[in-house]
């Protein structure tokens, strides 16, 4: 190639800043402009040996460019007289020659309203165009892109379609806002891209787009443009799922979709969400429960995260398939009657080169102090919440799930290591707030705004939060003083009677308390009692394995464990493997032991569970005063030493009741008295030491009546049976 010296024109600082990359106003130069009283086209295209204007309507060659610069740059004017027209540009190569379309001929992205709500931290449908959205401009086909990186020097879209030259297609910046964007003519559907920022130190970074829909399959890290940025589907496109409120039955199964079922045929891979909508979704609603909970599925690079460590929080994995894929998924959550709850990870993010960290060059979207920034318990980047843009996003990501694809709940993880600017940090390695406490006031501030928004605008929707300490009225309203979360996973109670179901019956009344503490507690807020993931790996064992006993023991202990629990006040979730009562500790790697269900006691404990999650839907005493104290009273908290409980669950109608007696000492009781609140006729409406559950058939089958005896406070008695380690539920005739 014969070398060009450079026109009088290249003097110009801004042409030769877009040869050099480091241009943050492209469009001021390059494209159509008018220049010495007529027009001039100005195109950089490294790699070209000529270039010309063509007429788009009548495809006339209008004129040729010379090469005013042996990089690529390529200017001249267009005949004289000759008004504005729309064009396209002829380029030619030594290999080829193709008509394309000038990005630079094309307006902007964004709109000033846009620029403002983004800067104001309200830009809540920011999904609409921030990121990569296919669409039609000016009649031509393409994708307009749009990132936030304030602190660049230049931002370029690259990716297959310019060889990943980040000089080719750099982008135009919104000073005030800090937003570069971008229209590429004949980008499409599944295009590979990033965004390649040059920093003010001059450093090169390639990051994959935070608003992306959809990205490639882990360990490639680029963004995909996604068909479904375009679709503009809205919820009722996918139904909603159950009502859930305080007196809703609520029995949550949680998930991870890539160890549920895998298939060893095929190398074990995972299912799909399309074979997971024709396996799991049947699966879940045979065994009775009202909504699936999926551990975080927005798009991370390690699978052993779980997901809580995201990179693309708009982007539905694409190990599992497409975004259209997963709204299939959740349409047949609806269809069956199941809702969708997402586990949500806004608390922290991981420092992979491609994902937010660092992301122009500077702590954008993280503090730069790492006493603020960096989360030691699980390396990762925590969000600056007191920044609009960056809460911006985080609420436009939590109203974007609920719009797009009919999500009917978010879980939000790891409340606690958000409310205090202290958590699990030693003194000193913490920086206090303006009022020198403890208390992350900003993220307490995107908490309460969050929640206002989702059931502003989802009013259906819930919001849970996983919060471990005594933080006062979470989920109680905003404007009360509290954080607006609908419910909250009650910690304690989880803690407190797995410590006690794993010591040894005859040691269980030293811990009796274990029991019955939470009540002291129960009504302060609206509470899930979980039996979680968290409690099932890291060397926690199983929930079977922490049964104490004998092989008929432990299986009794776990029946009357779940009783207990989907007896107690507060809605329900169980990890998915505890209807299968696994020995093994949860793989993320691999299946749960399906083959488990050949054995006659794993069978039982999945039937003791469906039956339970049946009687505790259609028995209104055991869900509608789940968050009341009205619901629930003892009739006898204090025979640790027999291991005993009983106690009255009521309904919305007071006179709607069931007894409930637990024993959790391998012995069996007879002519055990109990008050009760009736009398007459008594039915058993579950037995855990049903035959059917793999028991040993101990109870009161044929019924009971009450002996005339006031007891416990009551103003009638029974004497029951009680089986081993069993519990029963007890409803009056009639009812």
């Amino acid at each position: 190639m014969d070398r060009v010296e450079p026109a009088p024109e290249l003097r110009d600082k801004h042409a030769l800043s877009i040869i050099a990359g480091d241009d943050h106003d492209p469009f001021s130069y390059l494209g159509m402009h008018e220049h010495q009283g007529g027009l001039t086209v100005r195109a950089f295209r490294p790699g070209a040996t000529a270039v010309e204007v063509v007429d788009r309507a009548s495809g006339e060659t209008v004129a040729g460019l010379p090469r005013i610069h042996e990089a690529g740059m390529f200017a001249g004017p267009l005949p004289a007289g000759r008004g504005r027209f729309a064009y396209r540009l002829r380029v030619k190569t030594p290999s080829s020659e193709e008509l394309i379309e000038d990005p630079y001929a094309f307006g902007p992205v964004l709109g000033e309203l846009d620029l403002y709500l983004h800067a104001e931290g309200n830009y809540l449908r920011g999904f609409e165009k921030m990121g990569a959205h296919p669409c039609v401009r000016d009649g031509v086909e393409g994708t307009s892109f749009a990132v936030w990186a304030p602190n660049a020097k230049r931002v370029s879209v690259v990716g297959d379609f310019n060889g990943w030259d980040g000089r080719v297609h750099p982008m135009r910046l919104h000073p005030g806002a800090g937003i570069w964007d971008i229209f590429l003519p004949g980008v499409g559907p599944g295009t590979r891209y990033k965004f390649e920022i040059k920093a003010r130190s001059g450093a090169i970074l390639l990051k994959a787009d935070p608003f992306a829909f959809q990205a490639e399959i882990p360990p490639r890290t680029a963004s995909l443009v996604s068909a479904d940025a375009r679709s503009g589907a809205e919820r009722e496109e996918t139904g909603k799922g159950p009502h859930a409120d305080r007196r809703s039955p609520v029995a949550i199964y949680e998930c991870h979709l890539r160890s549920w079922r895998r298939i060893p045929e095929e190398d074990n891979r995972n299912l799909t969400y399309r074979e997971l909508a024709d396996t799991l979704v049947p699966y879940v609603k045979d065994m009775g429960f009202t909504h699936i909970e999926l551990m975080p599925i927005s798009e991370h690079p390690f699978d052993g995260s779980w997901g809580y460590q995201p990179t693309a929080l708009f982007a539905a994995t694409s190990r599992y398939g497409s975004p259209e894929d997963f709204r299939h998924f959740v349409h047949r959550c609806h269809e069956e009657g199941i809702g969708v709850i997402l586990d949500w990870a806004a608390g922290h993010f991981p420092g992979d080169a491609h994902g937010l960290h660092m992301f122009d060059g500077t702590h954008l979207y993280e503090h730069a102090d790492p006493r603020e920034g960096f989360h030691p318990d699980w390396g990762s980047y925590i969000y600056n919440f007191g920044r609009n843009e960056v809460r911006g996003l985080l609420l436009s990501n939590a109203l974007f799930w609920l719009a797009r694809f009919g999500i009917d709940g978010l879980r939000v993880d790891a409340v606690a290591s958000m409310l205090y600017r202290n958590y699990s940090r030693k003194e000193g390695e913490w920086v206090p707030n303006i009022h020198g406490g403890v208390e992350n006031l900003e993220a307490i501030d995107f908490l309460r705004r969050m929640n206002e928004l989702v059931y502003a605008n989802n009013p259906e929707a819930i919001t849970v939060a996983e919060e471990s300490t005594a933080w006062p009225m979470v989920s109680k309203p905003t404007y009360l003083g509290g954080l607006g979360f609908g419910f909250k996973w009650n910690m304690g109670w989880m803690h407190d009677t797995l410590r006690y179901m794993s010591k040894e019956p005859i040691h269980r009344k030293y811990h009796h308390n274990d029991l019955t503490f939470g009540l002291l507690y129960a009504f302060t807020e609206n509470f899930i009692l979980p039996l979680s993931h968290d409690e099932v790996v890291h060397g926690k064992g199983s929930l079977i394995a922490k049964m104490p006993g004998d092989y008929w023991q432990k299986f009794a202990n776990l029946r009357a464990y779940y009783t207990f629990m989907y007896t107690m006040p507060g809605k329900k979730l169980l990890f998915m493997g505890a209807e299968l009562a696994q020995w093994n500790e949860w793989d993320h790697d691999a299946s749960l032991d399906w083959h488990l269900l050949d054995y006659e006691s794993h069978r039982g404990i999945k039937q003791c569970l469906k039956d339970l999650n049946w009687l505790y839907r259609n028995r209104g005493a055991l869900h509608q005063r789940d968050c009341e104290p009205e619901g629930f009273s003892w009739i006898d908290c204090n025979d640790g030493d027999s291991g005993v409980l009983s106690y009255i669950r009521r309904g919305a109608d007071p006179n709607d009741f069931v007894v409930v007696v637990c024993n959790f000492t391998p012995v069996v009781r007879e002519n055990y008295r109990i008050g009760v609140p009736q009398s007459g006729r008594y039915y058993e409406a579950f037995n855990s030491d049903s035959t059917f559950y793999g028991g040993s058939n101990v109870g009161n089958g044929s019924g009971l009546a009450t002996t005339g005896t006031p007891l416990h406070g009551q103003p009638d008695s029974l004497c029951v049976k009680l089986p081993p380690l069993g519990a029963f539920v007890l409803v009056p005739e009639g009812r």
